[in-house]
């Protein structure tokens, strides 16, 4: 059992604790969580988490010293990620600084009732929704853009993954998958008990201008060389 779990346990651990911290995917998912239709956001939870599993499996693999022996794609994938971050950034802080048609979640006591089917209980959304293959592709490009992404899961976690002896080596990293799953499911779906809080236009307009300045920095970080 020490055997299994112990590693599993520990590979959940150091998964979890890579990538709660704020960043571009998580900014993203947290905005699509609130404002998004749920499978559009599921979607984009399983391009998130199958994505760290492919590449933390790729790290237990042996692969983690070829992505460091390519320096020059590595210095591509920056730019382009740089490039996208700060284009997507610079849009959030247009919506932050000049909302337009507010996104707002209207109680449906306020909301016009559906034209044909009558049923208005609950909650409608007046809402410029993120259709689901513009989803998708966002989330494809944060993901495998972002060269950080490869550092700190195929050379940084197949690193740890690799110093466990034998077979332990795969329960730790199905830990760390485990994680990766865990955190963007809990992130993607729990993002809509926030819902009540977005209910003000003005509510928007700090979300967006939270993502705003983390994918900026973020990006103008990779631009760098960061």
């Amino acid at each position: 059992m020490n055997e299994t779990l112990l590693p599993a346990l520990m590979g959940l651990g150091t998964g979890l604790a890579l990538i709660v911290a704020i960043g571009a995917q998580n900014a993203y998912l947290l905005r699509l969580g609130i404002d998004g239709r749920p499978s559009a956001v599921l979607a984009v939870v399983l391009v998130c988490a199958v994505s760290d599993a492919a590449l933390i499996t790729a790290g237990v693999a042996g692969i983690g010293g070829l992505v460091e022996a390519m320096p020059t794609a590595m210095v591509v994938v920056r730019l382009l990620g740089a490039g996208f971050l700060v284009v997507y950034g610079l849009l959030a802080a247009h919506r932050a600084l000049r909302p337009g048609r507010a996104e707002v979640l209207v109680p449906a006591e306020n909301a016009p009732a559906p034209a044909a089917t009558g049923r208005g209980t609950g909650t409608a959304l007046a809402t410029r929704s993120t259709g689901l293959r513009a989803a998708v592709l966002t989330a494809l490009a944060l993901t495998w853009l972002n060269p950080h992404v490869y550092l700190d899961t195929v050379v940084f976690l197949g690193s740890v993954a690799n110093q466990q002896a034998g077979e332990a080596r795969w329960w730790w990293a199905a830990g760390a998958v485990a994680g990766s799953f865990l955190w963007f499911f809990a992130l993607g779906f729990g993002a809509r008990l926030l819902r009540p809080v977005f209910a003000r236009p003005g509510a928007w307009r700090v979300l967006d201008g939270i993502i705003a300045a983390v994918m900026l920095t973020l990006g103008v970080s990779l631009a760098l060389g960061g």
